[in-house]
């Protein structure tokens, strides 16, 4: 057997009835000999460990989860530890239970390649009703807000703020008292806002009054020219500027009928301002956010 080259060339075959020659001999994978051509195969040979790793796979009729079987196991016992540990017949319909398309009517059963969802219902269907018109597509869904403040403030507008509202009952909606509770907060918030608003507005009026005959003076060391928001004339200091609007534009103002026009200075610039708000924004923004001189 083999040759002076290639003295390992070949072998006999191991099944007894054959001891065939072969160049090119097949090994077993489970009993590890050496076969020819025609007894390579399990069943040819007759191997014993054929089934040691094989795949088995039983459904179990409870629950239809597939159960693997062990080689050398029994499969009582493998069955009776499905049964206790894993077995859940309330599975069972959901395994089994074939999707089908929601339009009345159709009995096409939804696969991996029968399914298109909807892109504004997000509905799966199938592929004869995979357009809007064909399911009578609703449309896409309006998200909700998760807080409705302006639909409430614009109903509120509509009613009569005299009369007297009906109060909750059980059958209210949650998210009604929530929004209730979440309004009182904002409106405290927003009142108190206002409240610390004006009395900042307050204490800035009362510096800047303090303080405009020094930014007065300083005003007109500086050359800084003041106009009148009514006429346009320049001034040389703020003093002189509300002078000229309390004797000219007030007086003629009121008698008039016209409306009074206050103005308000910054302590530390001398820079005139219409209104209090914008005085406040203008030392807080220029001057690090203190009034005092």
């Amino acid at each position: 057997m083999g040759t002076p080259e290639f003295p390992d060339l070949g072998k006999h075959c191991t099944v007894e009835d054959c001891k065939q020659i072969d160049f090119l001999p097949f090994s077993c994978d489970r009993c590890n000999k050496v076969f020819c051509l025609e007894h390579r195969s399990y069943i040819k040979h007759s191997c014993p460990k054929a089934d040691k790793q094989d795949v088995t796979v039983v459904i179990c009729p409870l629950c239809a989860k597939g159960v693997r079987l062990i080689p050398d196991e029994d499969p009582n016992i493998t069955w009776e530890r499905h049964v206790n540990t894993d077995c859940d017949p309330s599975n069972y319909e959901k395994v089994t239970k074939k999707k089908k398309c929601p339009v009345p009517g159709c009995k096409d059963i939804l696969t991996f390649s029968n399914t298109i969802k909807c892109r504004d219902c997000l509905v799966d269907h199938c592929l004869k009703h995979r357009f809007g018109p064909d399911h009578k597509c609703p449309g896409p869904k309006k998200p909700e807000p998760s807080f409705p403040f302006m639909g409430l403030l614009s109903r509120s507008k509509k009613e009569d703020p005299n009369s007297n509202r009906a109060p909750l009952t059980a059958s209210s909606p949650k998210w009604a008292t929530s929004f209730l509770n979440a309004a009182s907060s904002v409106r405290a918030s927003a009142e108190a806002s206002v409240t610390k608003l004006s009395n900042e507005i307050s204490e800035k009026w009362q510096i800047a009054r303090d303080g405009m005959a020094q930014s007065s003076s300083s005003g007109s060391r500086n050359g800084q020219k003041e106009e009148c928001p009514q006429c346009g004339a320049k001034f040389s200091s703020v003093t002189t500027l509300v002078e000229h609007v309390e004797k000219v534009h007030e007086r003629g103002g009121n008698r008039a009928g016209g409306k009074k026009v206050t103005i308000d200075v910054c302590p530390k610039c001398s820079r005139g301002f219409r209104d209090p708000v914008s005085l406040v924004e203008h030392v807080e923004r220029d001057h690090g956010g203190t009034s005092k001189a």
